[in-house]
């Protein structure tokens, strides 16, 4: 099976709480009730995420959010 394996990380530490991740990918993002930061929903969102996914990464005016792509073998 031949494809891209998505992993995200968030650092909520970094996170100033715009929100624009939870607009491009609210089935991967949320955020905090209380301070408004990020909150990581999954960590490994399937490929039909990945475009949205790439999207919150480059909304994200802090960077607090990484995303590391992985070839799957054949």
């Amino acid at each position: 099976m031949t494809g891209t394996s998505l992993r995200v990380s968030v650092d909520r530490d970094r996170c100033v709480g715009t929100g624009g991740c939870v607009f491009a990918a609210e089935e991967v993002f949320d955020q905090n009730d209380e301070d408004g930061r990020v909150v990581l929903r999954t960590e490994y969102p399937g490929p039909d995420l990945a475009e949205a996914v790439r999207q919150a990464v480059d909304v994200c005016p802090v960077y607090a959010i990484a995303l590391a792509e992985k070839e799957n073998g054949r």
